[in-house]
């Protein structure tokens, strides 16, 4: 059973005797089956499907996108992201908070253990990142509300998470904001209304308020989606400076978890400077291998079909819907949608390799040949410890259901290639099949003729 209930912001409830009371009131962690139960999201198949007519079975099939299947790598991300606020905790407390705020103010250096965890989710597009840390998220309370600790009154309240995107001018006020937008809906402040006056103050100005209010508020953790933009705007205005130096202040400086989410463009940014690399390790996604896991995968959705009649999962289904989306959960969700609704539209029975054919030609997609080596969502399990991710950059190619390439020409008996994988005597086999060459220098002179 949870400590809290499902909701928004919840009391404080305290559970054991550290002092600490942003640790006590933290939730429970959940068990992989209890997170799965949570996180899970199987829309519900109407009774009479049988009779609709094509228009509304076609209008069903938005609700595919509500479909969340439950999988190994997601509880990685859930166990990661519940640590780093834990972690929080564990190096701050009222006093920290105050020495903290008062270097902020003095421009001094907290030069006093208050680091807490860092890192990064990055992974192919598609793979899920963004939909799983919201979910992961969604599992705690934002805000706890704390009134009272060891018999003495204390108001305030500890926001566990905030979530913010990556500002896509990549620039350090727009993020400072974007971080203050997202405290005011969490607590209901006004932070932002209240820094219209400061749209002219500088840069570092908005950073160091940043800092603060990271810190009065007890944030646990600060999560940054879409990382890779610091990248794409950087490439043309050359303005990746500022900001990385911003993000490297973020990490060393306040008393809250930082974790980046993005694609793999984004490790150009975090090697380019050694402390960013370093606080910037972790969980590196690739997309499904065509094993076991990528079945499961199907078997999961391929019940959610609107269709006249229900198209048999195959192996020659299942290996062309690997092939055309290389394994990535959201084109694999989205070609057998497309798949259907062209069916549907065509009066087919039901989905078919041609189907997804025409499905995969309609939206264009196409699966570049590699991507950047990572941990395939395939290969994580529930327990065991989540492979580091590799040193550099380095560029793997994409797998494949069915083999590429042209096929084996087809050898005769004859063959020379064939006779020595059957282990024959090559000499005797040339002989056999008379195409052993005479040697004319060992017959006699007289014997060679004219």
């Amino acid at each position: 059973m949870s400590k809290y209930p499902p909701g928004h912001t919840v009391g404080a409830i305290y559970e054991g005797s550290s002092g600490n009371p942003y640790l006590e009131a933290m939730p429970d962690m959940l068990s992989p089956e209890q997170f799965a139960q949570v996180i899970a999201s199987y829309p519900s198949i109407p009774h009479g499907l049988a009779q609709m007519s094509p228009e509304a079975r076609r209008g069903l099939l938005p609700s595919l996108a509500s479909i969340y299947v439950p999988m190994p790598y997601q509880y990685a991300i859930y166990d990661t992201l519940y640590r780093a606020i834990a972690m929080t905790y564990h190096t701050a407390d009222v006093v920290e908070s105050t020495k903290a705020i008062n270097a902020y103010y003095c421009g001094r250096a907290t030069n006093y253990a208050t680091q807490a965890d860092s890192g990064s989710i990055l992974g192919v597009p598609g793979c899920g990142k963004t939909a799983t840390v919201r979910r992961c998220l969604s599992t705690m309370p934002q805000v706890i509300e704390h009134t009272e600790y060891q018999g003495q009154p204390c108001y305030y309240k500890q926001v566990l998470w905030l979530h913010v995107e990556c500002p896509s001018d990549c620039s350090v006020k727009t993020l400072g904001f974007g971080i203050m937008a997202a405290l005011d809906r969490a607590i209901g402040a006004k932070y932002l209304q209240s820094t219209q006056g400061l749209r002219l103050a500088s840069a570092s100005a908005i950073a160091v308020q940043t800092k603060i209010l990271l810190t009065n508020h007890h944030v646990g953790l600060l999560v940054i989606d879409e990382i890779q933009n610091a990248v794409t705007t950087a490439r043309k205005n050359r303005q990746e400076k500022p900001l990385l130096r911003y993000l490297v202040e973020l990490t060393n400086e306040t008393m809250t978890s930082i974790y980046f989410v993005g694609t793999p463009l984004a490790e150009e940014l975090f090697i380019s400077q050694e402390h960013l690399k370093r606080r910037t390790r972790g969980i590196r996604l690739a997309p499904f291998r065509p094993d076991g896991a990528y079945l499961d995968f199907l078997n999961k959705i391929w019940p959610y079909q609107y269709t006249v009649q229900m198209a048999e999962l195959t192996t020659s289904i299942g290996n062309k819907l690997y092939d055309c989306s290389g394994g990535i959960p959201a084109y694999i969700l989205k070609i057998f949608t497309e798949a259907q609704d062209w069916a549907l539209l065509q009066g087919r029975s039901c989905v078919d390799e041609k189907t997804i054919q025409q499905a995969v030609e309609l939206l264009a997609i196409k699966v570049p040949r590699t991507h950047v080596a990572g941990t395939h969502i395939s290969d994580f399990e529930i327990g065991a410890q989540v492979p580091e991710p590799p040193p550099d950059q380095e560029e793997v190619p994409r797998q494949y259901a069915n083999k590429r390439g042209r096929k084996a020409a087809q050898r005769d008996d004859g063959d020379l290639l064939v006779a020595y994988n059957n282990g024959v005597d090559i000499e005797v086999h040339l002989k056999e099949h008379g195409c052993l060459e005479v040697d004319y220098h060992a017959y006699p002179k007289d014997a060679r003729g004219p």
